[in-house]
């Protein structure tokens, strides 16, 4: 094990004192629970008189107070049943509604992706106009909901007011007696007291004064010193309490706050929205996590900066956690916390990090290709100058986020028609198409559904054709309709001697894993028709080889691969642009828990279809949600984690009808088996809820009648699963052949 070469760090932060960086700081360093580097040094105050900097000195932490107070208390508001992540806004604050704000949940606030607008300063509205809340429910929205990230206190400003509304007790209140009182943390609170103020760091000099000890965030001084974007002060050691309670998976000296399922949800990817990604109140990856990071440091950690010269860093895969407190805006905001904060996790980073076989480093932009990639690069010389027609929708996108229908028009595609599959070629469509042929305004050309009474292509369609291109994304999960598609044109253009290119993307869930039982063919459908286990492992490409030849197709079949694509790689770590699949698979987490949520749908379930995040919750009317997480997380299910939620689908099964359930998230992607997960969660449904669950239409998402009769039959879930491990090992093998990717 490396040591923390605590000289460097000294030098570091004498260099950013004498360079002016900063007045003072206070720096701690912990791995465990052992505090390995703590130093003092500088000044707390520089005018109008010197006050040495101490290791107790309290200070303005700025945003820090999102993840430290209102994010936590938010969640252990979700965790106590009192809301839901997916709650709509408008529940708690009727006045923030129409348009677009409608659909705004606290899952939005939490991640910066409601957006709302980043800042506005309230500290000098007019007497008389009304609440600052209202006034900001008053205020347009900046950008639709999930469309980007916007960093926004404003956003937290509401979830302040909703712990308040929720809890009976103001923010302040309620994070002392259930946050900071339990973790031992006596020097945290909103508005030190006069006493405390000798202690606290000096912020700005304003026109009517010092601000020392007086929050420096304007609208949190609107907020009578307690804004859920900022007011919180605290000492080094008190923070470094909060970082190891979070390291601890949410306890710390026998007093818990967080639930560890919750502080892994919290601290994980909750957005692939353009802009960065969020936890619940936490910075995973954006413009100011390599200055936090720093360049040693593996991606797998998590922090927050403070405006006023604060930060945290706590990387868990090497139990080690930085504070760094400085009073970088006093006298004005000019300093700079920068060099300290990418210096000092620099030094930490090369006495504790360790090579991480579960997280890929950075890949340059460039490295992974799509076959679409790689014609607008390369060109598409057996396609060129060929009347062709292509099977597509939006997410045939490259890189650059152009599309594949004039990528291969400026290539030299004679591309003479256009059909899309389900919900149409631009996404949007939950339901079957009733018009077959449409004219595409953007190109002139004519579109034929394949999502209608009409399922392939016709005689009619293909006339004067040479050639078919597939290129749709897929979600590499047998029962998901874009696969089928690309298999019933692949049998129309064998039929009639055309070429069939597929231009191939990577399967988002990896391409390692095969899981589930292998599909009987009384259940091949358009929502399920390949021979194989729900969970593939396959690209389209090399699915559509295994069709091929497996189903005797034997099509002129060519493969246009991705570069760069390795098996073991899942979506986020590609660098591709993420487009949602359809409108019901809104990210690669929802991607991922699919397989073990989907199955159920057709049983008389919910699966959140209708809601802000299908296929991460599920449940009916008829369910108790607090038995149904107890029951599930008392298996256990291995690395899934549930906990109980109500919701209201606004679409769907059970529309507008209030349905208890159980909220799923994993706390290992890549151990994870979904499909074993589905057949726990419909065997303790089957169990609890006879009456209201029944698993025997969910046959065709299956696809075994061997699986549906052990749930029925409450077979243990281990026997259910070891009845399909031999049809697994079997589809490995067949599958072999076909496979165009190490």
């Amino acid at each position: 094990m490396n040591r923390l070469d605590c000289d460097a760090l000294d030098r570091l932060l004498d260099e950013c004192l004498a360079r002016g960086d900063f007045p003072g700081a206070v720096v701690v360093v912990g791995r465990e629970d052992e505090t390995v580097y703590r130093r003092a040094a500088g000044f707390r105050m520089v005018e109008p008189e010197r006050r040495p900097m101490t290791e107790d000195t309290i200070f303005d932490l700025a945003s820090l107070t999102k993840p430290i107070a209102t994010a936590t208390a938010i969640l252990q508001l979700v965790e106590a049943g009192r809301l839901s992540l997916q709650d709509p806004v408008s529940r708690f604050l009727p006045d923030f509604c129409g348009g677009d704000k409608d659909r705004v949940t606290i899952h939005h606030l939490l991640t910066h992706s409601s957006g709302m607008a980043a800042y506005h300063n309230y500290l000098e509205r007019q007497e008389g106009s009304g609440s600052l809340f209202a006034d900001l429910c008053r205020l347009p929205l900046a950008a639709p909901p999930e469309s980007r990230l916007i960093y926004s206190c404003l956003g937290y400003l509401l979830l302040r007011e909703i712990v308040g509304l929720v809890s009976g007790d103001r923010l302040d209140a309620y994070a002392a007696r259930h946050i900071f009182e339990p973790l031992g943390m006596p020097d945290t609170m909103f508005n030190p007291p006069e006493g405390l103020r000798e202690r606290c760091a000096a912020s700005q000099q304003l026109p009517e004064g010092l601000l020392c000890g007086v929050v420096h965030d304007e609208n949190a001084r609107a907020l009578e010193g307690v804004g859920g974007n900022a007011g919180l002060f605290s000492t080094a050691a008190d923070v470094a309490r909060f970082c190891r309670m979070i390291l601890h998976r949410g306890e710390l000296d026998g007093a818990r706050v967080l639930s560890p399922a919750m502080v892994r949800r919290a601290t994980s990817r909750q957005s692939l929205h353009p802009g960065g990604a969020r936890g619940f109140g936490w910075d995973l990856d954006s413009d100011y996590t390599p200055v936090m990071r720093g360049d040693v440091f593996p991606p797998g950690g998590f922090g927050h900066t403070g405006f006023t010269g604060a930060s945290i860093w706590i990387d868990p895969p090497s139990r080690t956690y930085i504070v760094i407190l400085t009073n970088r805006c006093h006298p004005t905001r000019d300093g700079v916390a920068a060099n300290i904060r990418r210096g000092a996790a620099n030094i930490v980073g090369a006495a504790f990090a360790e090579p991480r076989p579960y997280v890929l480093l950075p890949r340059p932009h460039g490295v992974v290709l799509t076959g679409l990639d790689r014609i607008a690069q390369e060109g598409a010389a057996e396609l060129q100058g060929r009347r062709a027609g292509l099977i597509t929708n939006h997410t045939a996108v490259t890189r650059n986020h152009r599309h594949a229908i004039d990528v291969l028009r400026e290539t030299g595609v004679d591309l003479r028609v256009l059909f899309s599959p389900e919900h149409g070629l631009r996404g949007e469509i939950d339901e079957v198409i009733r018009d077959a042929r449409a004219i595409d305004e953007a190109t002139g050309l004519p579109v034929y559904s394949l999502y209608s009474t009409v399922q392939r292509p016709s005689e009619e369609m293909l006339e004067g054709l040479e050639a078919l291109v597939f290129d749709i994304a897929d979600v590499g999960v047998r029962f998901y309709t874009y696969t089928t598609t690309m298999a019933y044109c692949l049998e129309e253009a064998a039929k009639r001697g055309l070429a069939f290119f597929v231009l191939d993307r990577p399967n988002p869930i990896n391409g390692v894993e095969v899981e589930g039982p292998t599909l009987d063919p009384p259940f091949r459908s358009l929502a399920a028709y390949h021979r194989i286990p729900v969970r593939h492992g396959l690209t389209a490409g090399e699915l559509a080889r295994f069709a091929n030849a497996e189903y005797g197709i034997g099509g002129e079949l060519t493969v246009i691969e991705c570069r760069g694509w390795e098996r073991s790689m899942w979506f986020d770590e590609t660098e591709l642009p993420w487009v949602n699949p359809s409108p019901n698979m809104r990210s690669l987490t929802q991607a991922t828990l699919y397989p073990a949520v989907c199955p159920l749908e057709a049983a008389n379930i919910s699966v959140g279809r209708g809601t802000d995040q299908p296929f991460e919750f599920f449940g009916a009317p008829y369910v108790d949600g607090e038995l149904l997480a107890a029951e599930l997380n008392a298996i256990p299910i291995p690395h899934l984690r549930f906990v109980p939620i109500r919701f209201t689908p606004r679409a769907g099964r059970f529309a507008g009808e209030s349905c208890g359930g159980g909220f799923v998230f994993t706390a290992d992607r890549q151990q994870l088996r979904p499909v074993r997960a589905a057949v726990s969660i419909a065997l303790t449904l089957t169990r609890l809820w006879p009456d209201g669950f029944d698993v025997t239409p969910s046959r065709h998402l299956f696809g075994s009648d061997v699986v549906i009769d052990g749930i029925r039959a409450l077979r243990p879930a281990e026997e259910i699963v070891a009845d399909w491990e031999a049809q697994e090992a079997e589809f490995r093998r067949q599958r072999e052949p076909y496979l165009l990717y190490a």
